[in-house]
Parts: C-alpha cells; structure tokens; sequence
C-alpha cells in the first residue's frame, strides 16, 4: 500500500518566512516576439494569474529589434524604437525585464555562422570597444526613458549559455573579457546597476567538462556511470566567480540553467539523451547555493534564468499533467535555496525551431500560441494562491498562511513508481502517455486546527481529467487544424478544473481525507 500523506498544520503558528522565489522570473524566446499582440495578452494573464515579476528573453540585440547597425564608413547607428515598444509592454503588464545583453548584433559579430531558426549570432564581438558603447548606450537611454529608481530594479545578465558553442564562438576566456567589457559599461552608467552571470547550461560532473569550450554537453551514458549518483556541479561558475574577484569585477548575482538532463540541445553532443533523478533540480540549487556562500561574493542574489523538465521545444512531455506535477514538486523542495527558477517559457509564441506544427507539439509554454492554457499554467497559478508564511510541510504538501490570517494548503501526488524527472517525449506522444499513466492513487490527510467556526475553504483540483488541455484535445478528436469554435472549446475545458467547497467543523478544524490520483495536484484555499 502506497503511504498517505500525511500533514497537521497550526493555524495560528508563527511559520517561517516563504519567498515565492518561483513567480520571480519567467522566460520568452526573443524580443522581437514580444512585439506580438498575442504574446503581450499572454503575458498579462500568467502576470496576473501567477504573480511574475520578471521576464528574459534572447535577442535584445539581433538585427530584427534594429538596436544597432553601421553606416557604410562604420558609424554606428543606435535606434531604440522597437525596444522602447516593447519593454513600455512589459511595464504596463506589470512586468519588469530580466535583460539579458546579447547575442550581437551583425555588424559587430565575429563570425557570420547562426543558431537558431531566428539566426541568433552567437559569434562574440570583434570590437569590446564598441559592444562596452552599444550597452553603456543602451543602458543610458532607458535611464533617461524610466528613470534611474526604475532601471536600478532591473537585472542585466551578460549573454546566454556561453559555455555551448553555438551560443558563444568563443572560449571561456574570451566570455569571461566579454562580461568584464559588459559588466564595467553597466556600472559606469550608475554602480546601483545590477549586473551578473555567466548564465551557463545545465549542470554537468564534477568538473569534467569545465575547460576553456563546452561545445558539447555531457552524456553519461558512455561512461556507463547511473546519473544519480555522480557530483554535479553548474559549468564555469567556480571560473567566473574566481575571476570577479581577481579582476575587481562585480557579480551582483550569479546564473546557470539547471535542466535535469545529461543534455543542453538536441543539436549539442552525441549519444543517448537521459533524464536525471526526480531530485536533480533540488539538489542543484542546494549545491549552487553552497558554492556561491563559500566564494569571494556571498551575498550575490542566484538566478536560475532557464528551467524545465527538458531543455527541448518539441517535448510532448512539455504538454502534460506530470509537467506541472513536477514543477509544484520542485518548487516546493527547493524552498529556502535561490532567489529564482525561471520557468522555460511562458509561451508557446516561441521560434527557435521555428513555428510549432501543431497546437500541442511539446513546446516550452505553459500557454499555447492560440492561448490555451497547459497544465504548467495551473501548476503556477496555483503555487502563487499560497501565502508568505510556511506553517507545515513534509513531502507532498505544504500548509501557509498570508497577510489577511487566511489558510492555503497545496499537495501533489508524485508516483513513486517514476523515479526520474518527467522522462522527454521526443518523437510522438508514447513516451508522455506512459508517463501519465504510471502510478497508483494515494491518500492525502491534511489537518488545520485554529481556524475559524466553519470556515470556507475552495478545493481544487487538477488531474489527468480537470484542467488537462490535451486530454480536451483528444476528447475532441485530437483535430489537427482546430476551428475557432474547437480552439474556445478546448480553452473552456483547460481552463476547467475540479472545484468544490468544504467546511471547519465547530471546533475550529479543517480536516480533509481525500484519494489522489497519480501525477494530480490539489490546492486548498480559504475563502475570505
């Protein structure tokens, strides 16, 4: 018999402080996507349903948000128009950017190979002196645009996975002589600035693969080693914060990209892609956060800018129940490490591959592009409805309490019987509808004593059957060109999870006895 989870929380207790750290940052694709009407509506609902705070995306600096061009004698040319359209989007969403300084743009890009369906230059530039005038520039404009008080609440993160070599054509040497250009240029234009990195890819063993390139990711499997049990560690951090502090260099904040995977990118390395064990992720921020309290900056904020159960955009995984199950399990035991774990993305409007085939094709959005929401959206939606005090937890659930002396429970039902991170789903759909399918029910008993005398309390529940967009899908004959009449339907049906409404007894009790089924998340939420 599979154990039941058990929890008993004190209304009243005084609890520990709880930091939504997960609703700090979300990420995007690219700037210029975020000019899309349909991408600015999205963003508004998972800022209001969910509480970010923060987004980051690529592309700042490409050709297509016209930042930076040449004149023919080499004169640059600095136009901020479509930025401006875009980041006055982001505040008026209530939103603030995450700023990540690159990929460069042409004219100042050393190589002319891309990556990326969009043509990112992951080429370093051929002039520091010119990268340092374009940030230095850009940075002063939107000081005199928002205000300084405005820009000092900002983050700027200094390139995307440099470590990867389509991401960065260059070494490690060569990016750490980039964030020092990038990072002096920031500072200059106020030391309030907050600046940061190295924002590399996954987390790897030990230090095996952390040389001067990291063009390729790790797969252990040609080692015929078991993932869990080797030491991994994020990819150049050690090297980054050793070079801070030789050179006087700022990390006001520190980033990597902790996918629980042996891979970066479907075209990165060789081998049999593998998933790592369902605690990956929480023992990374652990180990993270250790190595940052043992270096020359203790008190530099950790951002994990990039995380999801993979780190591809065609993963039917992506689409389903044990996505969100798995994120509510990792927030929830990675409580009290970093300041941030950005879900990998918000959005289905995203091309780095291009566009998606179809409405459910595995991409990273807790939202589709024709804005149906993912379980991954009521996974956040339903982690931002717990309150600022920790009052109980074991592992399964959490009782809280915010401002207003209200009660929020949240419980998830994580099979034993998958012991790995939501295993990928590459080339159909088989590999996600086994997943879904594993696992038998568990009971969940939860007691709240000190509440008030019959006290209201929503239950809500999302499963293979309530809030489950693909299941909708199907149930409608899985349509591979959904009519606007399908597309409402379907959104109606994701957006419909289980809800109900129990009471406290006299005595001031809450208790609830109820069957989980495998993979299913329950918020409680008392009603004012």
């Amino acid at each position: 018999m599979v154990p039941a989870i058990s929890l008993h929380a004190h209304a009243p207790d005084a609890g520990e402080p709880l930091e939504h750290y997960w609703s700090a940052v979300v990420g995007a694709g690219r700037a210029n996507e975020g000019l899309r009407a349909d991408w600015q509506r999205q963003l508004a609902e998972v800022q209001a349903a969910c509480g970010f705070r923060y987004v980051r995306f690529h592309g700042l600096f490409h050709d297509d948000m016209f930042v930076y061009t040449e004149r023919e004698d080499g004169t640059p040319v600095y136009n901020f128009q479509y930025v401006d359209a875009l980041f006055d989007a982001l505040l008026d969403a209530g939103v603030r950017p995450f700023v990540e300084l690159g990929f460069s743009p042409r004219a100042l890009a050393r190589e002319t190979e891309t990556v990326f369906w969009w043509g990112a230059h992951g080429a370093p530039p051929t002039d520091l002196g010119r990268w340092s005038e374009l940030v230095g520039r850009t940075v002063r404009h939107w000081v005199a645009r928002y205000g300084l008080d405005e820009v000092r609440r900002w983050y700027f993160e200094v390139w995307n996975e440099p470590n990867l070599r389509g991401f960065f054509r260059g070494t490690r040497s060569e990016y750490l002589e980039l964030y020092a250009a990038t990072a002096r240029a920031v500072k200059d234009v106020d030391a309030g600035l907050r600046v940061g990195g190295p924002a590399t890819s996954n987390f790897v063993p030990d230090t095996r693969f952390d040389g001067e390139t990291e063009d390729f990711t790790v797969h252990t499997a040609t080692f015929g080693v078991d993932l869990d049990t080797l030491d991994w560690k994020p990819v150049w951090l050690d090297a980054f914060l050793s070079y801070c502090a030789a050179n006087d260099l700022p990390a006001d904040f520190v980033s990597a990209h902790p996918y629980p995977t042996d891979w970066a990118l479907d075209e990165h390395g060789q081998g049999q892609k593998l998933t790592r064990g369902v605690d990956a992720t929480p023992r990374d921020l652990a180990e993270i956060r250790r190595l940052v309290d043992a270096s020359p900056f203790p008190d530099a904020e950790i951002h994990l800018t990039e995380w999801s159960s993979s780190s591809s955009p065609r993963d039917h995984a992506h689409d389903t129940v044990p996505a969100a199950t798995f994120v509510v399990r990792t927030v929830l035991h990675g409580l009290g490490t970093v300041d941030s774990l950005a879900y990998w993305t918000f959005t289905d409007v995203f091309e780095e591959g291009g566009a998606g085939d179809e409405m459910f094709h595995g991409g990273f959005g807790m939202i589709t592009l024709q804005g149906v929401p993912k379980p991954t959206f009521h996974a956040y939606r339903m982690l931002a409805g717990l309150g600022d005090r920790l009052l109980a937890r074991t592992d399964g659930a959490v009782v809280t309490r915010d401002a207003r002396g209200r009660v929020q429970a949240l419980a998830y039902h994580y099979p034993a019987e998958e012991p790995r991170s939501v295993p990928a789903s590459f080339d159909d759909r088989a590999v996600a509808e086994r997943t879904a399918a594993t696992g038998t029910p568990r009971r969940l008993e939860l007691r709240v004593d000190g509440v008030a005398s019959g006290a209201s309390f929503q239950v809500e529940v999302l499963d293979e059957t309530h809030g489950n967009a693909i299941a909708a899908w199907h149930a409608l004959g899985a349509p591979t060109e959904p009519t606007r009449a399908e597309t409402a339907a379907l959104d109606r049906a994701a957006r419909a999870t289980a809800v109900r409404t129990v009471t406290a007894a006299d005595d001031g009790v809450l208790a609830l006895d109820v069957e989980l089924a495998p993979w299913s998340v329950l918020a409680l939420t008392q009603l004012a």
